[in-house]
């Protein structure tokens, strides 16, 4: 961990040494459809109505708190604005690397009025975190499967079960949402599976339920990752965002569905990194202030099946913008998708997220 930190204090200091152009921000996110649908909702607009800026985009998110880290390090930050979830954002937060924000003063309000505060509620889960969606982490899988003689996966259980479901799977290459359904696949119920996964004993139980399937799994890192796999068919089924599955069911009209047991409901959203410049500062905000207004997050669920942050966004989603699609049955809060949900715990991950980290690492390599 420390190399890792060394060397991206190196990056940062060596490679990122340049100050930020007056007319350029540097904008943080995940890539794949997420990103393009960020670009149509908010930077083209956004840029459409400042001429003189130019949004860069860097798909660096799953590595934000590392690289910030460094950029601190090295004084050299040179994002403005970086999208990540809810418990990366608690970190950020805890460790002084992004400003604390205001909503009611830096945020708009919903159109009747409503605070900011009061439109987001309970989704501002940090002193520093900007929500911007509700999405789930859930799994896709192939149809065409001759091997699972036309059965199709229901429970989360099955992701497990090589024997009924023979083939390679995709999971995240980190802790988080598997060792969740490692515990409920071996018995934990889901109301004390935070509870046993503190110990010792329920941490080595995850570890042996995963161990069941890691000869077939192929870990993925970016968003994208699954989707390309799955339609290539590299792999029968994957974790990834539903957001990413949605494009590839609906868009690309792969022979894939959608999988929605046990998804993991998560925010994302934005943060600010501590440390800009007065000029860089007063920017972000500006974007920040016109992105995650009422319209705005709604404008993104007609590109991607999220769900917008403010409950004043809600009404306003309708239809895919090239599709013509409902959007609302595709999001994962929709009640048919939602009928045995897992809510992460954003704060037991802040607070045990670099201890399990380590553990997963060594795990890994084994």
């Amino acid at each position: 961990m420390k190399l890792k930190l060394l060397l991206y204090i190196f990056i940062a200091f060596f490679i990122g040494n340049k100050v930020a152009s007056s007319d350029e921000m540097t904008i943080v996110s995940w890539g794949g459809a997420y990103s393009k649908s960020q670009l149509l909702a908010y930077h083209e607009p956004y840029m459409k109505k400042n001429p003189g800026v130019k949004i860069i985009n860097d798909e660096s998110s799953a590595e934000a708190v590392a690289k910030l880290r460094a950029m601190s390090e090295a004084k050299n930050v040179t994002w403005d604005v970086v999208d990540v979830v809810a418990s990366d954002a608690m970190r950020l937060c805890d460790e002084g690397l992004a400003m604390e924000i205001d909503a009611d003063k830096l945020l708009a309000p919903a159109p009747d009025g409503t605070p900011a505060s009061k439109d987001f509620g309970d989704l501002i889960v940090s002193d520093c975190f900007i929500p911007q969606i509700v999405y789930s982490t859930t799994f896709g899988y192939r149809t065409n499967v001759a091997e699972w003689g036309g059965k199709e996966p229901k429970n989360i259980c099955d992701v497990f079960d090589l024997k009924k479901f023979p083939g390679k799977r995709s999971l995240e290459k980190r802790p988080i949402n598997n060792m969740e359904w490692a515990l409920l696949c071996s018995g934990v119920s889901k109301s004390d599976v935070y509870k046993v996964l503190e110990t010792k004993d329920g941490q080595e139980k995850a570890f042996a339920k995963l161990d069941t399937i890691k000869d077939s799994v192929i870990w993925w890192s970016a968003g994208a990752d699954t989707p390309q796999l799955l339609a290539d068919g590299e792999i029968v089924m994957g974790s990834t965002y539903n957001g990413r599955l949605f494009a590839l069911i609906e868009e690309q009209k792969k022979p894939v569905k959608m999988m929605w047991d046990a998804q993991v409901f998560d925010l994302d959203g934005w943060i600010i990194p501590a440390g800009l410049s007065n000029e860089r500062k007063k920017r972000a905000l500006d974007y920040i202030y016109f992105a995650t207004d009422t319209q705005r997050l709604a404008d993104q669920a007609k590109y991607i099946s999220y769900g917008p942050a403010r409950k004043s966004s809600a009404p306003l989603v309708g239809k895919h913008a090239e599709l013509g699609i409902d959007m609302a049955p595709h999001m994962p809060t929709d009640p048919n998708n939602a009928k045995n949900t897992f809510l992460y715990n954003y704060t037991w991950w802040a607070d045990y997220r670099d201890d399990i980290d380590a553990k997963w690492n060594a795990w890994l390599a084994k």
